[in-house]
């Protein structure tokens, strides 16, 4: 058979390199919009749901968030074979499985539909969240940063607002993942002992804290609820009226009066106002040592290669 195909390639040379150069436009042409996984898609079709409850143990996270969340929303969900779930301090975590052949987008949108009931919860956490569809080797790239003259949190910030968005506009990147993010804060650092002999509580510092603020995040606070702006007329034309945030460092923070038995003090005068990031539950050290960010960009399942 071998022979025979050899004799008939070698009797007709013009036959076969017209049939080779025709192979290779063909698959030139094809490069361009050709796949570049090595792998197949092989995971079955999965919904992921987080949802973030910062300051609750993982009790807690179990019993007002992740037990909710499986029985009164997500159970009964169309086309699931399975959920898991996993409940962490802070963060929950739910995963569903669907049958064979689910279409994805079709199981995003029955989970999305279920989602829009979150809103009878528990207000304990933030709103439940769908996480991005990852490929089954999502994983991309690690990108490293570190820096000898910039400091971690201005290193962060640099991260979350300028290179994570620039990752994401990639055609075909899921999720960019920052580790070892120190997120910029004004933190307001307590002395119990203090404060007793100052006449004061925690509430009273968080009080005066967050209404300092032009919004804050915490729900029983005024300054949850931002007044309008407004607008000013005049003869001949009509000015709108923007709020300012007065405070933007640790030292403006550090000058808000505070009422303490009649007497004014500041909240500096009570307790240490600083410019620091949140509590690391991890961070990002390398092999030779030295801490940073770490940048993990993660692929949809859809990607390919635009050349």
């Amino acid at each position: 058979m071998m022979r025979r195909i050899v004799g008939s390639s070698l009797k007709s040379r013009r036959v076969v390199a017209v049939f080779t150069g025709v192979l290779i436009v063909a698959g030139v042409w094809r490069l361009g919009s050709a796949r570049i996984d090595s792998l197949p898609e092989f995971t079955p079709t999965t919904v992921q749901v987080q949802t973030e409850a910062l300051g609750l143990s993982a009790p807690e996270v179990e019993q007002l968030i992740t037990v909710p969340l499986e029985q009164d929303l997500l159970a009964g969900t169309p086309w699931l074979d399975t959920m898991r779930s996993e409940s962490i301090p802070g963060l929950s975590s739910i995963e569903l499985i669907f049958e064979p052949g689910t279409d994805l987008l079709r199981a995003r949108q029955v989970v999305q539909e279920r989602m829009t009931q979150a809103a009878g919860l528990p207000n304990v956490s933030s709103t439940p969240q769908m996480l991005q569809p990852l490929a089954s080797t999502s994983r991309i790239m690690m990108i490293r940063l570190s820096s000898a003259s910039v400091s971690p949190i201005e290193l962060s910030v640099l991260a979350r607002w300028t290179m994570r968005p620039a990752l994401l506009g990639v055609p075909g990147v899921a999720n960019v993942s920052i580790w070892g993010q120190r997120e910029r804060q004004l933190q307001v650092q307590v002395d119990p002992v203090l404060l007793a002999k100052r006449g004061l509580s925690l509430s009273d510092i968080v009080e005066t804290t967050g209404n300092s603020l032009w919004a804050s995040p915490l729900t029983f606070l005024e300054a949850n609820t931002p007044g309008t702006g407004g607008f000013v007329d005049t003869a001949n034309q009509r000015l709108g009226v923007q709020h300012i945030q007065p405070i933007t460092d640790a030292a403006e923070l550090a000058e808000v009066p505070i009422d303490a038995g009649g007497k004014s003090l500041l909240l500096g005068d009570v307790a240490k106002v600083v410019e620091d990031h949140q509590p690391l539950i991890g961070d990002a050290v390398f092999t030779d040592g030295d801490s940073g960010l770490l940048l993990v960009v993660r692929s949809s399942p859809t990607r390919t290669r635009s050349m």
